[in-house]
This record gives C-alpha cells, sequence and structure tokens, in this order.
C-alpha cells in the first residue's frame, strides 16, 4: 500500500519544477493529482508523464489569484484531502533594497499571501464541509535574512506565509486538518541555466548545507509526500526542514 492511495491532491502551479516534482511524487504514491496552472499545454504534459507512469492525473487552467477560478475548481474536485500551492511570486532578486522600485518590493508579498489565502481556503472549506480531515501544504519557509543575497521580498512573503500557516493551524486543527510548511535552503536544480553566475551560486547553496549537497527536486517530492499521509498525521503548526542542514531550526 502506497502513502496517499484513495486521496485526491490539489497541485498549484503543477507546471512549475517544484510542482511537477510534488505533483508527480503525489501520483506515485497512490494520489489522484488535480495539476492546475495558467498553462494548458504544459500542465498536460506533466499529466502525460504521470498517466504513462501509471497515476492518475487531472487538469485545469486556474488562476490561483482568482478567487472565483479557485472557489470553482476545489468545489469541482470535491473531495479534497491534500492541497500545496507552489506558484511562482514575481520576485525580484539580485536588487540591493536601497535600489528597488517598490512595486518590485511588494510584488511577492502581495501574491503570496493572496494566493495562498485563497488556495488554502478553498481547500479547508471542502475539508470541513465533507468532514474529511486533510492537509494544506506551505512552501518556503521564513528565515534569517542572507547578507551576500539581495532577495528583495521573498523573505518578507514567507514571514507573511508563516503567520498565517500557525493560524490556520490553530483554527483548523479541530477539524483534523492540518498545515505544514516545507523549507529547502534552495533547490540548485531550478536555478535557470542561463543565469549569469549560476555554478557560483549552486556550489554557494550547498556549500552552505552540512550534507555538502543541495536538497534535490526528488528530496521536495518525497517529503512532501510523506507530510501530505497519514503516516504524518500528528504533524501539525510545524515546518519540515529539507534544507540538508542549510537551515539550522
Amino acid at each position: 500500500m502506497t502513502l496517499l492511495d484513495g486521496k485526491n491532491a490539489i497541485v498549484y502551479g503543477a507546471a512549475g519544477r517544484i510542482g511537477t516534482a510534488v505533483a508527480t511524487a503525489f501520483a506515485g504514491e497512490g494520489a489522484r493529482v488535480f495539476l492546475t496552472g495558467r498553462s494548458r499545454a504544459r500542465l498536460d504534459e506533466v499529466a502525460g508523464r504521470i498517466r504513462a507512469a501509471g497515476g492518475l492525473a487531472e487538469t485545469a487552467e486556474v488562476d490561483a489569484l482568482d478567487e472565483r477560478a479557485v472557489d470553482e475548481h476545489a468545489a469541482a474536485v470535491g473531495a479534497v484531502d491534500v492541497s500545496v500551492n507552489l506558484i511562482g511570486h514575481g520576485d525580484v532578486q539580485g536588487t540591493p533594497l536601497v535600489d528597488m522600485a517598490v512595486a518590485d518590493y511588494e510584488r511577492p508579498v502581495l501574491t503570496a499571501v493572496r494566493t495562498q489565502f485563497l488556495t488554502a481556503r478553498a481547500a479547508a472549506r471542502q475539508m470541513i464541509s465533507r468532514q474529511r480531515p486533510g492537509a494544506i501544504l506551505f512552501f518556503g519557509g521564513a528565515a534569517d535574512p542572507v547578507r551576500e543575497f539581495a532577495v528583495g521580498g521573498l523573505q518578507v512573503a514567507f514571514h507573511a506565509l508563516e503567520a498565517m500557516r500557525r493560524q490556520l493551524a490553530a483554527e483548523l486543527g479541530q477539524y483534523g486538518i492540518r498545515t505544514v510548511t516545507l523549507r529547502t535552503g534552495g533547490i540548485t536544480e531550478t536555478l535557470p541555466a542561463e543565469m549569469p553566475g549560476r555554478a557560483e551560486l549552486a556550489e554557494n547553496i550547498a556549500g552552505k548545507t552540512m550534507l555538502g549537497r543541495a536538497a534535490t527536486l526528488a528530496d521536495v517530492g518525497a517529503v512532501a509526500a510523506f507530510v501530505a499521509s497519514d503516516q504524518a498525521a500528528s504533524m501539525t503548526a510545524a515546518t519540515v526542514n529539507i534544507s540538508c542542514g542549510a537551515l539550522v531550526d
């Protein structure tokens, strides 16, 4: 028996590299995955690979910043057991705060807070109405500022999401709904190939870990599947460290 047999999991931003890894891991553990995003063609490619491997996958174009679209899709899925939001936040990195435009600074904060609120609320409403305990996963996690990287408003966004996650855990625990954040400290596989200084940044990320390597996409998917499963039924109001020791709790 696999970890997520009989469970329905919505993955927002499923066409991205992290979203694809998580959706693939969920499907590999027996979940029916509902892949959402704004590019149907890319979603269908991911779904095709999952089905070819024997998994169950459905796709839908959903703008995770659109309240009606999110609510209607979750209602159509109905029996939601797992929800994870992995859409991009539009953050600008590499620019010092003193040189950054206010729109670039606030965009990841506004985007992250709005989308995670909408998707978590939609999932929780379905879980409550159907008396179906489940898991809502967050990604990123708050961390101390890193001096050598100019990350703009991204860490502010992560801190805001952690506050939301803690509040949701407090309010939803009575329904058996869990909220957990996955933290990685950086996944070098997601760095664009054409990114200036990519090799140096990848080496820097790995060099800050205790294991001498960065977390992989496969690592993230495997841990996400475990956290979403009943094997982790006692885990809520928590962060899970997948950083290979780069982040010290």
